[in-house]
């Protein structure tokens, strides 16, 4: 049953820009538009925004996040800063909100397309600095410890390791790893209580004080919501943050690309590595650079205080949650969720592939969510509807759900973990049957049985089950089911 005559300023609100990732068909990938009261944010820019939002819809937003610079992520980041500087009567920089480190790779990758243009009377070449575009706020806490360069008296540079107050840093504390598959550097140190050598941003998370500043810059916006940056849970190679939005009465928060995964958190912050370098005892205490695999030299990948912090980060709120089929390496495989944290009722599937069948809700481009206290609902026209079905499937396109009924014409099947959904007999371990309805618009349709039949929307919104024959075509106007199959919500 659909909640009708609530507030809908009240909650926090996430409309799906793209939810797949860099392989998509459609060419939406990842972004979401998120609002609290009346302020709205998007949240990474990997879909093509120009044609969702528009170019008047765009200046309404306050401002961008980018949790990490995947282009399924970032794809339209300096189409975005070239729209603030020259769109007509709209002269705002784009508002950045991320992490210190993300900034510096978006800064280094949207180098080409912003740092040189012409004057405007286009009579010169002009050289344009990236804060010229950029308003950057900071997410997250600053290192304490980073990688800086000197000129040297010969004119060349030279790298060391900066600490608190600037000062250097001596190879007793941190070094400085070459990488010989890349050139790029990457800072070793040594962790003052264990003793051991990690790679500090990731073995620690953003809650330490050890590698990070006291201060952890969360962001409040002038209607007094929070957003805030974490890292704990968040595993995926290259730099990255998880987000949570929150107004006091409401948590949503995003996982961000991140395998998930408690027996693959437990061997990062248990399993003690061996160096496997070659260098002599005295060579390497003293070396301040090294050159090779920095995995030669790391001992320990998490602390145990990331660890802890990665177990409790979604004990409360909704979740938005990538999800891979299997094998992904970089995010959560389907048939590895009961090895989460993650609670089935209070999160969303997000970064799903085509041909997904889920009993856990899966997103989906256009679609509208409503966090209200601690339940998710989704919002169509004016109503908010309970997500209570048994399973989602994405196919070619379209978006299913799925109803148990023991003489259903579909089976869910289960092989591997991963489930499939079958018009008969299908390979794998025969779960339940279930009714199938295709969902046009958040409205549910019993599924079309046959090529012949195309459900068509109106523009008056009706929906149309249109049959096609030799002699032509015929139309009837079809009702909504999902009145009928949403549980009444109290």
């Amino acid at each position: 049953m659909a909640i009708r005559g609530v507030v809908m300023a009240e909650g926090i609100m996430v409309r799906v820009l793209g939810d797949y990732g860099p392989f998509s068909r459609m060419g939406k990938s990842i972004g979401y538009l998120v609002t609290l009261g009346h302020s709205q944010y998007l949240l990474d820019c990997g879909t093509p925004l120009f044609q969702q939002i528009g170019g008047h819809g765009l200046k309404n937003i306050k401002g961008l996040i980018i949790t990490h610079c995947h282009d399924d992520h970032k794809r339209w980041y300096s189409d975005l800063a070239l729209f603030n500087m020259y769109a007509p009567d709209f002269t705002t920089k784009l508002f950045l909100l991320t992490s210190e480190q993300i900034n510096e790779e978006l800064k280094r990758a949207s180098g080409p397309a912003l740092e040189r243009s012409l004057s405007l009377d286009g009579r010169r070449v002009m050289d344009i600095s990236y804060e010229t575009y950029i308003e950057h706020t900071l997410l997250g806490p600053k290192p304490k410890y980073r990688i800086a360069r000197t000129e040297k008296d010969n004119g060349q540079t030279a790298l060391f390791v900066e600490g608190p107050g600037r000062s250097p840093v001596g190879p007793e504390r941190a070094k400085i790893v070459i990488s010989s598959a890349t050139g790029f550097a990457r800072m070793l140190f040594c962790d003052p209580d264990s003793q051991e050598w990690v790679e500090p941003e990731s073995f620690y998370s953003y809650s330490s004080d050890t590698f990070y500043e006291h201060e952890k810059n969360l962001f409040i916006d002038p209607e007094g919501f929070t957003i805030e940056a974490f890292t704990a849970p968040v595993w995926h190679g290259l730099p990255n943050i998880g987000l949570k939005f929150s107004n006091g009465k409401e948590s949503l928060l995003f996982s961000s690309d991140t395998v998930h995964d408690i027996d693959l958190w437990k061997a990062l912050t248990y399993e003690k590595r061996a160096m496997r370098h070659n260098l002599q005892k005295e060579e390497f205490e003293t070396a301040l650079v090294l050159y090779g695999d920095i995995n030669d030299f790391i001992e320990r990948a998490w602390s145990r205080q990331r660890y802890e912090e990665a177990l409790h980060t979604f004990d409360s709120g909704i979740v938005i949650h990538d999800i891979a089929s299997k094998k992904s390496v970089v995010h959560t495989d389907y048939s590895r969720l009961s090895r989460t944290k993650l609670i089935k009722e209070r999160s969303i599937l997000t970064h799903s592939p085509d041909m997904m069948t889920s009993e856990w809700v899966l997103s989906r481009t256009d679609k509208l969510f409503k966090v209200l206290g601690d339940e998710l609902f989704e919002v169509v026209g004016e109503a908010l509807y309970s997500l209570n079905a048994d399973i989602y499937h994405k196919e070619a396109g379209r978006y299913y759900v799925g109803y148990k009924n023991p003489v259903g014409a579909f089976t869910v099947c289960e092989q591997g973990g991963l489930l499939s959904l079958h018009n008969g007999g299908g390979q794998g371990k025969e779960l339940f049957r279930v009714d199938l309805y295709e969902d046009i618009g958040g409205r549910y349709f019993p599924k079309l049985d046959n090529d012949e039949e195309i459900y068509f929307e109106r523009k008056d919104g009706q929906v149309e089950r249109i049959r096609f024959s030799e002699k032509g075509s015929i139309g009837e106007i079809v009702a909504c089911q999902r009145d009928r199959l949403s549980k009444r919500v109290s």
